[in-house]
């Protein structure tokens, strides 16, 4: 079903979003349409992709874009075909993924989502535009874009991101409140590894006012409040909601894709990028680094000087993620 709207501005956008009937997606579209992602003089238009038997409330959805008479916004198309979905597709948010179910453990989560990332992957690889970017939202992130990068042979691997800017702005937000400061005064803070309890929020870099930020804080603190809640934030919030984090999710995806394309002015942020084998990080791994965004495309912040702390923090990383990847070796 297609939906459309006439506008005033240069050719659209186009955005693909999976998962699109729910929580994540219905904060996260409203936010494309209007120009936060992409500009205020650029139009978008959307596809929203679900499974069939969502695919009326993702109806739903875009019978209320369409009412908001968004004016960036020149078309919505709605589809539970991944090839349709993709097809054309300048960005492509990877919000859908199969839930944990009962009794299940990690790997069996991982397996479960290459039924589906593995094949959007593929419907990307032959369908999507050349400039595409992706980022997966979906959980486990970092190892499910790693399936559908394996998938997409044809588009370089760096365009596969996993998105870990939620755990960034979790850990500028706690640090904020702890401090007494404003978030944006907070510059190179980084989250290394992977969008799970193991994840680093690390604090060795960053700097406020003029002060490094390690110094202002207690090392017990650091250590056994501070690293531990921001990796389990998730948890905390379903434990107090009673529903897991939507509108943070979204507003972190806003982020993520708007400072890739747009850039970010030399400031850090955090990103899972497939690793090249920057500090010892295996090739391949998608993997939490501080980054840079500039003309268009991520880099890694390199030439830093590591302590023990950070290594072994790191390398706990690195074999939780080598550990995933073998799970679903099958699929790569």
């Amino acid at each position: 079903m297609v939906y459309s709207q006439q506008s005033q501005a240069q050719t659209p956008v186009k955005v693909a979003v999976s998962g699109a009937s729910g929580n994540i997606a219905y904060s996260l579209l409203w936010r494309i349409a209007t120009g936060e992602v992409f500009g205020q003089d650029r139009e978008v238009e959307i596809n929203l992709l679900d499974i069939p038997q969502a695919v009326q409330a993702a109806e739903g959805v875009a019978l209320e874009l369409e009412d908001s008479a968004l004016g960036l916004l020149s078309k919505v198309n709605v589809t539970d075909d991944a090839n349709v979905a993709f097809d054309g597709v300048n960005a492509a948010f990877l919000v859908g993924a199969k839930p944990r179910g009962k009794g299940e453990e990690r790997a069996d989560l991982l397996k479960g989502n290459g039924p589906i990332f593995g094949p959007q992957g593929a419907a990307l690889n032959s369908h999507a535009a050349d400039d595409v970017r992706v980022l997966v939202v979906g959980n486990p992130a970092n190892t499910n874009a790693l399936i559908a990068a394996n998938s997409a042979p044809d588009i370089p691997a760096e365009r596969f991101n996993a998105m870990m800017r939620l755990d960034h702005n979790r850990a500028e937000s706690i640090l904020a409140t702890k401090l007494d400061i404003n978030t944006r005064e907070i510059e190179q803070l980084a989250v290394w590894g992977n969008h799970s309890a193991t994840q680093f929020p690390d604090l060795t870099f960053a700097t406020a006012r003029g002060k490094q930020l390690i110094d202002e804080v207690d090392q017990a603190w650091y250590t056994e409040e501070y690293i531990p809640r921001v990796a389990k934030r998730g948890a905390e919030i379903i434990e107090v909601r009673g529903k897991s984090s939507a509108a943070s999710a979204a507003s972190s995806a806003v982020d993520h894709m708007r400072d890739w394309v747009q850039g970010t002015n030399g400031a850090w942020t955090t990103v899972a990028v497939p690793s090249r084998g920057e500090y010892g990080v295996p090739e391949g791994l998608v993997f939490g680094f501080p980054v840079i965004a500039e003309g268009g495309e991520w880099k890694v912040v390199e030439g830093l000087e590591l302590n023990d702390f950070q290594r072994e923090r790191i390398q706990a990383n690195i074999e939780e993620l080598s550990a995933e990847r073998e799970s679903v070796s099958d699929l790569l």
